[in-house]
């Protein structure tokens, strides 16, 4: 079984599709993590001059924008009515601020509910929704920077940003890897000669899923080393915590288990048909499927937990970010499927070698 593993690594680090991918994969998610790593104290509002709306109802830090408080909130979301009623319903400004005078009191759903009722204002409360996130002043953007750094270290924000779309261009990336990973094997004239070598069921098998793990961990071990050192350099002055730990957590619990199933689904097609290539539109249907996202009962969209699913996403704002509900059970789940999948294909090998 070592050497099945050493020659299947040897394999993938002497040859170029390692590399372009390690290169492809490093780029990619460079280019999705750069503006995370410009996160910093502000020194002078002269830092601020950001293009853009007051209030927006997303928005991230580097941005610029901070979460508006209740009564911050409130103000903004009662310019966006009023800017509104004159726009759009022909009020002028005396009008206009009387009826922002009679909400004086109501809640924002009891409000929205009158604008609606008197004065056909159907949209009032997707304005609340729409004053979530306000441009800062230096010290708002210091002050939520340093409250949320007191919760949890600056590399643990960051490494689940990094695992969110790590996690992403690994999947495309493993897809690719993993199709050569049983090419060689499986046609006929060195298939049925494996079947004569006195090589077990079990070694053959778990030497090749091992050792197409493997490459996909030799390549997470570089993306954890250069985004933890970039992390480092980028960060360099601010006083924020960078723990190595915090990468290696992520990429332990939320992407390797993704890449053993992907290398099972190979696994499992090259047994099965004699031939790896059926798997690649089924992983990227199999990809699609795990990053698709839905609507929650109020309507707003973002990413939902799927059985199953070979990917860990990390929505919303830098310092809001949580994975998907349920997603350590999936995570699980996908460790104990892996397993039933590799002892079929066990089987499977054992049964042709009959």
């Amino acid at each position: 079984m070592k050497a099945i593993i050493r020659r299947e690594i040897l394999n993938y680090l002497k040859g170029p599709l390692f590399w372009i991918a390690a290169v492809f994969v490093v780029f990619g998610v460079y280019q999705q993590l750069a503006p995370y790593l410009n996160i910093h104290y502000i020194a002078s509002e002269e830092e601020l001059k950001y293009d853009g709306p007051e209030a927006v109802p997303e928005a991230d830090i580097f941005e610029g924008y901070v979460p508006s408080r209740e009564e911050n909130r409130r103000e903004f979301w009662e310019k966006i009515i009023q800017e509104t009623l004159l726009a759009e319903f022909g009020m002028d400004e005396d009008e206009a601020s009387a009826v922002i005078r009679e909400m004086n009191g109501m809640e924002i759903k009891e409000a929205s509910q009158y604008l609606k009722e008197q004065y056909s204002f159907y949209n009032a409360y997707y304005a609340w929704e729409d004053a979530a996130y306000h441009k800062g002043t230096k010290d708002e953007i210091n002050s939520y920077i340093r409250g949320e750094l007191e919760e949890h270290p600056f590399s643990w924000y960051f490494s689940r940003k990094f695992a969110d779309f790590s996690g992403l261009f690994m999947g495309f990336a493993a897809t690719v890897l993993l199709a050569v990973l049983f090419m060689q094997d499986v046609r006929k004239n060195t298939y049925e000669l494996l079947h004569t070598k006195p090589v077990g069921a079990a070694q053959y098998v778990l030497g090749k899923v091992t050792g197409g793990f493997l490459v996909c961990l030799i390549l997470l071990g570089i993306l954890n080393l250069v985004f933890w050192a970039a992390c480092l350099v980028c960060t360099r002055g601010n006083g924020f915590e960078i723990r190595l730990t915090d990468f290696l957590f992520v990429t332990g619990v939320y992407i390797l288990p993704n890449m053993l199933m992907i290398v099972c689904v190979y696994m499992l097609t090259a047994l099965l048909f004699k031939n790896p290539l059926p798997a690649v539109p089924v992983l990227i249907l199999y990809i699609i499927y795990s990053n698709m996202g839905s609507r929650n009962e109020e309507g707003v969209y973002g990413y939902a937990w799927r059985p199953m699913a070979i990917m860990v996403r990390f929505p919303g704002p830098f310092f809001q970010i949580t994975p998907a509900p349920g997603a350590l059970v999936n995570q699980t789940c996908l460790l104990l499927a892996a397993g039933a999948v590799i002892l079929i294909g066990i089987q499977l090998w054992r049964r042709r070698r009959i």
